[in-house]
């Protein structure tokens, strides 16, 4: 079977892990802190936040963002459902904003629109890896006095205008599931540059105790306090030092991801009843954890029998997103179909190829011979 994505795990990896499991930490120990300093140093921001998972790293976000009851984030519903749960969390609403149709990313010129008294962060998506427009989000957060909190969690590695994703908004918003760039496991993060931020993520993450920055004279060397309500979201020094093991790796992997997107490029080029996503630039370039298409011309409304016939030739193709306002629990808050058309008619036509960095040549022959024969015939 040819999965759309899977880790690619290593020998230096498994003795990173053992390392730890034959040290005195396996959590709340230095690897956590190295893991952290190291992604933040690679993304070129102040701190690292390291938690769990992607989602507690978007709920640690708007915590430290201060959102909560009868607040507003605006977001994109071509995401995971996370992105807005995290605002749900809080007492929150999400207001979705449809996509630009050329990217699948939330669409700049809709923005102001959605933005009302309420509003208190713009939450974009690097949906698949490619980066949003940041310089107009940002130019519409600055004129509106908001937050811009990304959710880069398809997007370490990759960089806007030369910037890396990480580095460029408020926050941002890693997961390091085993399909995404790299892996711990489980895990996330938040990147930030605001040192305040950076605190209240920490202290959030577990259980909102410190031993810092008391409001009460300690008595003693144990004394700590709980300032605030919080999860313990913590990541494991195990986790932590698969991370840092793979982060030493994520050049190579966006490398082989970057040319594994190049080679679907050319061999869907002149197949009328497939859209290639767009291709990197000198503005935008993608961390490519996933490749989409979209079925058009002959295959377009087929998306299923396509989907299914593709299954049956073991690729475990997939489908990235539902829009995250048709779950029956949003319905449920009263969110309607028909709210962004655009995305809903790109939900209608997509999927996701098999892309990973130990995706090897001929496994993509086969994927890319087996596409052509299911949506239908290349044109010449």
């Amino acid at each position: 079977m040819i999965s759309y994505g899977k880790q690619t795990i290593g020998d230096d990896d498994i003795d990173a892990v053992v390392s730890v499991l034959r040290s005195d930490y396996l959590t709340q120990g230095p690897a956590v802190t190295a893991f952290e300093e190291a992604l933040a140093d690679f993304c070129g921001a102040s701190y690292a936040v390291a938690v769990s998972n992607g989602t507690a790293a978007l709920h640690a976000a708007y915590v430290a963002a201060g959102i909560g009851p009868g607040d507003e984030i605006i977001t994109s519903p071509m995401t995971f459902a996370a992105t807005g749960n995290a605002a749900l969390f809080q007492g929150a609403t999400p207001i979705f904003v449809d996509i630009d149709p050329a990217t699948g990313n939330i669409d700049p010129s809709k923005i102001e629109a959605a933005i009302t008294p309420r509003t208190k962060a713009i939450v974009p998506i690097d949906y698949t890896g490619r980066p949003v427009d940041y310089d107009a989000i940002r130019a519409i957060a600055d004129r509106h006095g908001l937050l811009v909190i990304a959710d880069g969690c398809h997007a370490l590695g990759a960089t806007y205008n030369e910037k890396m994703v990480g580095s460029i908004a408020d926050m941002t918003a890693f997961s390091f599931h085993p399909v995404k760039s790299i892996t711990t496991g489980e895990g996330g993060a938040v990147l930030t540059n605001d040192r305040h931020v950076y605190k209240t993520m920490k202290q959030f993450a577990t259980h909102g105790i410190t031993s810092t920055d008391l409001q009460s004279e300690s008595p003693g060397g144990w004394y700590h306090e709980m300032q605030l309500l919080g999860n313990n979201y913590r990541l494991s020094d195990i986790h932590a030092a698969l991370g840092r093991s793979q982060l030493g790796k994520l050049n190579e992997f966006i490398a082989k991801r970057r040319d594994i997107a190049a080679r679907y490029h050319d061999a869907f080029a002149s197949v009328t009843e497939i859209e290639t996503p767009m291709a990197d630039d000198s503005l935008y370039q993608s961390a490519w954890h996933l490749y989409v298409i979209r079925l058009a011309g002959a295959a377009e409304g087929k998306r299923a029998e396509v989907f299914a016939a593709l299954r049956a030739k073991n690729m475990w193709v997939q489908v990235h997103y539902i829009p995250v306002y048709y779950h029956p629990y949003y319905r449920s808050l009263g969110y309607q179909k028909g709210h962004c058309p655009v995305a809903e008619k790109w939900y209608e036509s997509i999927l996701s190829l098999p892309i990973y960095p130990t995706l090897q040549p001929d496994e993509q022959a086969y994927v890319i011979e087996t596409i052509k024969e299911c949506v239908g015939h290349q044109s010449t």
